[in-house]
């Protein structure tokens, strides 16, 4: 497995453990449509992906109005340059690499919490976190 492959094994892994129902896809391209096809929660990206990268994957995102509230995660070894573009173009939170699961499940947990204040997760038939890159 290549690297990016493992991580967002890893990722998808760790969430699903905690209830969460995870989709993935392989570089920013194909996010885009996962993200319009499966209306998730969250999206994580990393900032080194093929085709499209993940600031420019987030740009999109948050352009267009159907997404541009969608809770937006970085993971990945970011540069000070990237953290604030990623800022910038409204990434909510980054998350470096290597990462600590537990600190993974509670992020995205904090990022996912609806409107009356309960977590998504557990029993919840939607989509609650998507992964893309690695």
């Amino acid at each position: 497995m290549d690297d990016n492959k493992v991580i967002r094994q890893l990722i998808r892994v760790n969430l699903e453990l905690e209830g969460i129902e995870v989709v993935t896809a392989a570089d920013g391209a194909e996010c885009l449509e996962v993200v319009h096809q499966v209306r998730p929660d969250l999206v994580t990206l990393d900032v080194v992906m093929p085709r499209l990268d993940g600031l420019r994957t987030a740009g999109r995102l948050r352009s267009d109005p159907r997404t541009r509230d969608l809770p937006l995660v970085i993971v990945s070894a970011c540069s000070q340059y990237e953290v604030d573009r990623g800022l910038d173009v409204g990434i909510d939170a980054f998350l470096a690499k290597p990462f600590d699961p537990q600190v993974l499940v509670r992020l995205v947990r904090e990022l996912i919490v609806d409107p009356l204040g309960r977590v998504r997760g557990t029993g919840n038939a939607e989509p609650a976190a998507g992964h893309a890159g690695g």
